[in-house]
């Protein structure tokens, strides 16, 4: 994995949260009179928790101003130099790569959702079985090509990530590992455009290979082992890097070339420092996978303008009202 230049100064971190803060909420707490700038990522699929943790901020009293939508590399730069507080959408080990931007200044504090978030290759079921798919070596074989190639390139057409996202490093390093660039097309337009035209054209009976991760609506409209299943990657499986009983996969233990990960908030060291109740708050929440599953599918159909994700993060607050006040109180404890 590359290196990340430092190509955004902190000037230019600033120019990029330009949001309308929020009114803090009327009650008093840690928070009052005091503004987090907080970011959320790109991808759609984690705006759910962000905003439920926004909506736990300002019942602390904080002014919350965003969450602004960041890359990942402005981001993890921002965060380190100071320019923006806090994201809850931090995925390690695969965003590992931006370390070298913030770990000096920033840290990750506490876990959104800690492990089972899988992430992978997939292809429609019946493909696999009509070519006997089973990693993505066999996408050197001419008739997988040309079954997979949507786009006349002679190439196997692959949903990857957008520019930006771990996920595309990670990407570009397996298909050059494997020697499979000249095999494999990377589609790297918008993640959700791309994967609604997957799903329509294997709808239409064509097969396809795409990228994708758990907690994520394409999972729903695909069904692992039902529509799609897991493929592995070209590698010996080893204690190291399989892993054992997952549901859909092609083979058991299941070689992924991804580890499980973490979805954990990622914050500026000084401002934890400096906001005790906040770093409270990061450490004691967590949001169930299978709640996020859950939202992602209902935005998926439709219900996902930002009034949409508001409402279905305090009905999930409200849900769990008592989970959450206990988190909240022990943030106020230690803010008081």
């Amino acid at each position: 994995m590359t290196g990340l230049k430092r190509s955004i100064p902190a000037i230019a971190a600033l120019a990029l949260l330009g949001s309308v803060a929020m009114p803090a909420m009327a009650q008093d707490g840690p928070g009052a009179g005091k503004t987090i700038k907080m970011a959320q990522a790109t991808w759609d699929t984690g705006w759910f928790h962000a905003e439920i943790y926004k909506q736990m901020f300002e019942e602390l009293g904080y002014t919350v101003e965003g969450p602004t939508t960041l890359d990942n590399p402005p981001f993890y730069q921002a965060v380190g130099y100071g320019d923006v507080d806090l994201w809850v959408n931090g995925w390690f080990p695969i965003h590992d790569t931006y370390r070298p931007a913030f770990e000096a200044t920033a840290e990750i504090v506490g876990a959104v959702a800690a492990g089972g978030a899988l992430q992978g290759y997939l292809v429609d079921k019946a493909s696999a079985e009509k070519f006997e798919i089973k990693s993505l070596d066999d996408f050197k074989r001419d008739e997988v090509k040309e079954a997979f190639d949507r786009d006349g390139d002679g190439k196997a057409d692959l949903v990857a990530c957008p520019p930006g996202w771990g996920c595309e490093v990670a990407i570009e390093d397996h298909l050059t590992a494997y020697d499979l660039k000249e095999h494999i097309n990377e589609i790297k337009a918008s993640y959700s455009a791309s994967m609604a035209d997957a799903v329509a054209a294997y709808e239409s009976g064509e097969p396809i290979l795409f990228y994708t991760w758990t907690p994520n609506w394409t999972v729903n409209e695909l069904k692992i082992g039902e529509d799609v299943v897991w493929i592995q990657v070209p590698e010996e499986a080893t204690d190291e890097n399989a892993a054992a009983g997952i549901d859909g996969c092609v083979a058991d233990p299941c070689v992924m070339g991804f580890e499980a990960n973490d979805i954990v908030p990622v914050a500026n060291s000084e401002f934890l420092e400096e906001n005790p109740a906040v770093a409270t708050l990061l450490k004691s929440a967590s949001i169930p996978l299978e709640d996020i599953f859950a939202q992602n599918a209902a935005m998926n159909d439709g219900a996902d303008k930002p009034e949409d994700i508001k409402k279905q993060a305090s009905d999930w607050i409200s849900d769990n009202r008592d989970t959450v006040e206990g988190w909240l109180e022990a943030a106020r404890k230690v803010g008081e």
